[in-house]
């Protein structure tokens, strides 16, 4: 028999879920990016639409992926969140791995890792029934989505120009997601605003 806690946090869960979006939403560079209410690590739910008016960055994760090892060890996705909160930008982190998969986290251990990797989202999604994942067609850790202040998807795709998971390749890589960034800081259109993103697939459950 499930316990009360548990049943409740897996209704609450799928409600959440359900408030955002449709199914047949879709993540298409130049049109609204797909709305999306969900559970936040911290306990608190994650609801898009209250960053209306401000950049927001979507970037999936899986610690124990080795691309995102790469960006996380090196210190590169800890530095470009700074860079982005000190200009204002919502950075969240989207956990789409299902229970029993690689990358699953529950939120104590997602908030526990951030301290630890000393990186700096504003908030971290948990998006255990992969609804939000979906939603977007993630396909990868890491795969990264920049919304402009207006709720318009303006950037998705890779991290960075080398798919590699070798950090001595960051250095010598464009980085697409900070030059997005810059972009839309400038008011201008994002020149390469649909990248081909790499890494591990998302561990969405079967």
């Amino acid at each position: 028999m499930l316990r009360r806690p548990f049943l409740f946090a897996v209704l609450l869960d799928a409600a959440l879920l359900m408030l955002g979006g449709t199914a047949h939403a879709a993540a298409v560079v130049g049109q609204p990016a797909p709305a999306f209410r969900a559970a936040g690590a911290d306990g608190r739910p994650i609801d898009l639409a209250a960053f209306r008016g401000k950049t927001v960055v979507l970037e999936w994760t899986n610690h124990d992926c080795p691309f995102v090892k790469k960006h996380y060890d090196s210190g590169n996705l800890p530095r470009l969140q700074q860079e982005a909160a000190a200009q204002g930008v919502v950075w969240l982190q989207v956990v789409s791995s299902a229970p029993g998969k690689q990358g699953h986290v529950d939120g104590a251990t997602a908030q526990q890792l951030n301290r630890q990797r000393g990186a700096a989202p504003a908030g971290t999604v948990l998006d255990p029934q992969g609804a939000v994942g979906k939603l977007y067609g993630a396909q990868t850790s890491p795969h990264l989505f920049v919304i402009d202040a207006a709720g318009k998807l303006v950037y998705k795709g890779g991290i960075d120009s080398i798919p590699s998971s070798k950090a001595d390749d960051i250095a010598k890589a464009q980085n697409y997601v900070r030059l997005a960034l810059a972009d839309v800081a400038a008011g201008r259109p994002v020149v390469q605003a649909s990248t081909v993103p790499y890494g591990c697939s998302i561990k969405y459950g079967d």
